[in-house]
């Protein structure tokens, strides 16, 4: 974007000139939503109308796209202007799904690979406890703190499988957020600590919580499913607009 009449409209123009010049390449527009909102809707001088109209020319007008692939992201696709996926412009809608448990398993794995975890039972602490006996005597017993005992886990692969396994709706970076939870629990106990262990990971998880629910995820479904129409529908509301 530009502060200066038509220049918006010229980067645009440049970045297509640009791919035709050096394809085969792709064209990738993150965050779409920001630079093509949906016309009629913004108070800017109509310069994102302007830029729309530029990218629809520049995606599917006179002069063809050999070799040239253009892909677009944005969290907000209810915004983006409904010409954009119209059959021959954005026509492939591919909705990001949140990682299901074969995948979160490997989002830990990329996270962990540098942390020293263990999986072999945390030293048990124990503690010196007094005791009265009938006869007044004063006696000591060893209780042991059962907290810090790991069970059930015989490899880091194991671990990995237990947390992938309880992390449902967690995204990439909710799990990478968990890690670096579980190594500062391992630090505060312990500044000296060189492992981290099972309960550490499980304490980050009541931490952290998981930043998609169940109706997100469905909105994101039929918002998928609505876009299949939107450009009917946008043309019918619009009508006097598109008959000049």
């Amino acid at each position: 974007m530009s502060k200066w009449v038509g220049e918006s409209e010229k980067a645009v123009r440049e970045v297509f000139k640009k791919a035709r010049q050096v394809s085969p390449c792709i064209i990738f527009f993150d965050e779409i939503d920001a630079l093509a909102p949906r016309r009629g809707l913004s108070s800017d001088s109509h310069v994102s109308e302007r830029v729309v109209n530029q990218l629809l020319t520049e995606i599917d007008g006179l002069e063809d796209l050999h070799d040239v692939v253009v892909i677009a992201a944005t969290n907000r696709p209810d915004i983006v202007d409904t010409a954009l996926l119209r059959p021959g412009r954005f026509d492939r809608m591919i909705l990001t799904p949140i990682p299901e448990e074969k995948t979160r398993l490997e989002i830990f794995k990329v996270h962990t690979k540098g942390m020293p975890i263990s999986v072999e039972e945390q030293p048990i602490k124990k503690r010196m406890v007094a005791a009265k006996s009938k006869g007044g005597e004063v006696t000591t017993e060893t209780e042991i703190d059962t907290d810090s005992i790991e069970e059930g886990i015989k490899s880091r692969e194991e671990l990995l499988k237990h947390l992938s396994k309880k992390t449902e709706g967690y995204v990439g970076a909710d799990i990478e957020s968990v890690c670096r939870e579980a190594a500062i629990l391992a630090l505060r106990e312990d500044i000296n600590s060189k492992d981290i262990y099972k309960k550490h990971f499980e304490l980050a998880l009541q931490k952290v919580r998981p930043s998609v629910t169940k109706d997100v995820e469905r909105a994101y479904e039929e918002l998928q499913e609505h876009f299949t129409a939107a450009r009917a529908k946008q043309m019918l509301d619009e009508k006097p607009g598109y008959m000049g």
